[in-house]
């Protein structure tokens, strides 16, 4: 039971309250100390005091300081009147009970209100902030883009006057090359060769040309020699080194090892991503193999349900290939999902045929899959079966041969205790 403490000391104004409050040991870590408008508490185990004011205050301006053993509070009354004493007169347990649950509900509600407050005002922050973000990247965005133009600009003038250089610079050549007259020693054989008295010979004519177009005083048979003829198409013959059996033809399994790869080669080619669901999908996504090595990943890491996802994602791109059925019944067993991881391992074992060495691995461990679903379920006749089908692809495997002999036991003393 708390120690209730009934010696206090108060004051008042027209307008404040004074109140101290002795308490042995008082510390601002220990003491819960609740102010509503007509309600006053201290918890300070084992110490409870409570107060049922005259009137009202304004508990948002209330205070309490805690120091020297003492609490001392300045309580400021909501109508500046003299009181005619600090509590409330005449209140009974169950008008304590209303005050007290009153002045619980408001503090909540003003709690709440001030949370939705803080919330308003952080909003508010953060699109204050947003919007000068937005603001800075656009003047940002701005200066940049100025840069740029004024660069364009830049170069655009240098473009412009190293043209005008140039054009200047061919003009000039051209000139120079009109008005030099012939020099040298070529120039006096021209005209020692030239008998004086005959006439000139006019200039040959030229071609008409447009511009600079230098390809047009060349006739077109010229142009076309040019141009080299088309290659001549041919083929190419590939010759395949045949496979080699050294075993007899009678106990060859040719033929089903050429259907087991030709049915694995059709699986590959069984990919059907143009459904619309595969159109979100990122372009690994759509590998069955990549998927099926993610799932072993998540396998590895005992995450059963996400591999068994990246399975189902598999299947449904390719449900050719059993493989993708054999890990995903591994799966359901870790989960003890039983019958599914039974569905699976029949379903493999149905696309595992022909039975060839290629996939002999695969069919063993479907077998045993299979056969530890139904044991677990308590059909041990139905696992042992598999067990020993497991037993005749790997005869030599210790373990498949410890976990049959297992089986037996179990079916040979179900057998006696239903005979006794």
């Amino acid at each position: 039971m708390p120690v209730r403490v009934s010696e206090f000391s108060w004051q008042q104004t027209p307008a404040t309250i004074f109140l101290s409050l002795p308490l042995r040991g008082v510390c601002v870590r220990d003491a819960d100390v609740f102010c509503g408008e007509s309600y006053l508490k201290v918890n300070f185990p084992p110490f409870l005091f409570e107060l049922f004011l005259y009137a009202p205050i304004d508990d948002g301006k209330s205070k309490a300081k805690i120091g020297n053993d003492t609490i001392l509070f300045t309580l400021y009354k909501k109508e500046p009147v003299l009181w005619d004493s600090l509590s409330m007169p005449g209140v009974d347990k169950e008008m304590m009970q209303r005050i007290r649950e009153k002045s619980i509900l408001q503090a909540q509600e003003k709690a709440k209100e001030a949370t939705e407050a803080k919330a308003v005002a952080k909003r508010e922050d953060q699109r204050y902030a947003l919007g000068e973000m937005m603001k800075i990247e656009e003047e940002e965005r701005k200066k940049i883009e100025d840069m740029k133009e004024n660069e364009r600009k830049r170069a655009t003038s240098e473009l412009e006057a190293w043209k005008e250089c140039q054009k200047k610079a061919d003009g000039q050549k051209r000139a120079q090359r009109k008005e030099k007259p012939p020099e040298g020693k070529q120039a006096e054989e021209t005209k020692a060769l030239k008998p004086r008295g005959l006439p000139r010979k006019a200039p040959p004519t030229r071609l008409p040309t447009r511009g600079r177009n230098w390809e047009n005083i060349f006739p077109e048979k010229l142009k076309e020699d040019r141009v080299p003829a088309p290659r001549s198409a041919g083929s190419i013959q590939i010759s395949f080194t045949p496979r080699v059996f050294p075993t007899a033809l009678r106990e060859s399994q040719v033929a089903e090892e050429e259907e087991w790869l030709h049915k694995q080669a059709e699986a590959r080619r069984a990919v059907s991503t143009d459904l619309p669901e595969f159109f979100d999908l990122k372009e690994e996504e759509k590998n069955p193999d990549w998927l099926k090595d993610k799932g072993n990943k998540l396998f590895a890491t005992e995450n059963y349900l996400a591999a068994v996802d990246a399975y189902n994602l598999a299947i449904r791109l390719n449900c050719k290939i059993p493989l993708l059925y054999l890990n995903r019944a591994a799966c359901h067993l870790k989960l003890k999902n039983l019958h599914k991881a039974i569905e699976d391992s029949s379903k493999a074992l149905e696309l595992l045929t022909p039975p060839v060495a290629d996939n002999a691995n695969a069919r063993m461990k479907a077998h045993v899959r299979r056969g530890t679903a139904f044991c677990q379920l308590e059909l041990y006749v139905e696992g042992l079966q598999d067990y020993e089908a497991a037993l005749k692809i790997d005869p030599a495997n210790t373990v498949v041969q410890n976990d049959a002999e297992k089986i037996r036991n179990i079916i040979q003393g179900t057998a006696l205790k239903s005979c006794e």
